[in-house]
């Protein structure tokens, strides 16, 4: 048996620590579970791909009719354990859904919204195998790219936290975040034939907003230049903080682009190691010559040659 007085010692900190306990609330969503449902999610979501053994077609039916009834069942019992720990505040006075009844009715969304999901992740699938030369095949890319991986659980994850959703959808991602080492928000918006090349390192922040036929590199953090505070020196949630990437950028390895009011215009490159606190028009060349960062229009097929760069 334990010492009593080391016993006694541990309740103590938990007295005068009060902030890191959890003692007499709601039961939380399990980490374990979370992860488990997660597993089973990228079955259904890449079936065949996830699975120990081989999935024939005339099975699929019933393995995913089987696996969507048990994900539901568990599902649905960590989103409300999530709403009994934080139940946004209804907009009238009425006391609001009951907690069973939505718990069912976001599950029941979600689960709906999978056809979805696989059809952005098909595309995620194809700019990664259009843009990079070392894959082989696209079954290469869904069984060993963690970028893909990643990916696929954040936007299964965004549409919780669309759903306002607390603690499970930041689970996901820092599931995925273990697993992979890029550290994607839930709240990020992200749009189509996203590809992470490599991607140990990558960050991207809640308020991000990427559009589509976007390649990163490893390394690269789209993040906050600064924190809003207030009066009393408290940090102000839920603004905008992080970068605008528009289509078809393409951003090198280790580029750090901070701020809420910054815009990465379309098309436009940021070469590897740049740090951007700055917008950037559309058809961007962005690098570093020496010690200045420079700003210089891209050459374009068939239109006029760039203007003289600049530095900043």
């Amino acid at each position: 048996m334990p010492d009593a007085k080391l016993v006694e010692n541990i309740l103590r900190s938990y007295r005068e620590h009060g902030g890191i306990n959890h003692l007499d609330g709601a039961n939380l969503p399990s980490r374990e579970a979370v992860a488990d449902i997660l597993r089973d999610l990228l079955r259904i979501v890449f079936p065949g791909f996830y699975d120990r053994a081989a999935l024939a077609s005339n099975q699929a039916a019933a393995v995913i009719s089987e696996t969507l009834a048990s994900v539901a069942r568990r599902l649905n019992q960590e989103i409300r354990k999530s709403l009994a720990h934080h139940r946004p505040a209804p907009a009238t006075d009425s006391p609001g859904p009951n907690p069973s009844t939505e718990a069912r009715r976001i599950t029941e969304d979600f689960l709906a919204a999978i056809p979805a999901i696989r059809g952005l992740l098909a595309k995620d699938v194809q700019a990664a195998y259009e843009g990079d030369p070392a894959a082989m095949s696209r079954d290469e890319i869904i069984v060993a790219y963690p970028g893909l991986e990643a990916i696929s659980v954040q936007r299964m994850a965004h549409h919780l936290y669309n759903a306002r959703v607390a603690l499970i959808p930041r689970m996901m991602t820092e599931w995925a975040h273990s697993r992979t080492g890029i550290d994607i928000h839930p709240g990020a918006k992200i749009g189509s034939h996203f590809f992470i090349d490599h991607g140990t390192g990558v960050v991207i922040g809640e308020t991000t907003t990427i559009g589509s036929g976007v390649k990163i590199y490893q390394g690269v953090s789209l993040g906050a230049k600064s924190f809003q505070k207030d009066a009393q020196g408290r940090l102000v949630k839920g603004t905008k903080r992080h970068p605008n990437v528009e289509d078809g950028v393409t951003i090198y390895a280790n580029a750090t682009i901070l701020g809420g009011d910054t815009t990465i215009g379309a098309r436009s490159t940021i070469a590897a190691n740049v740090f951007l606190t700055r917008s950037v028009p559309p058809d961007s060349l962005v690098f570093y010559e020496e010690t200045d960062l420079r700003i210089a229009p891209k050459r374009r097929p068939g239109g006029r040659e760039p203007a003289p760069d600049f530095a900043i």
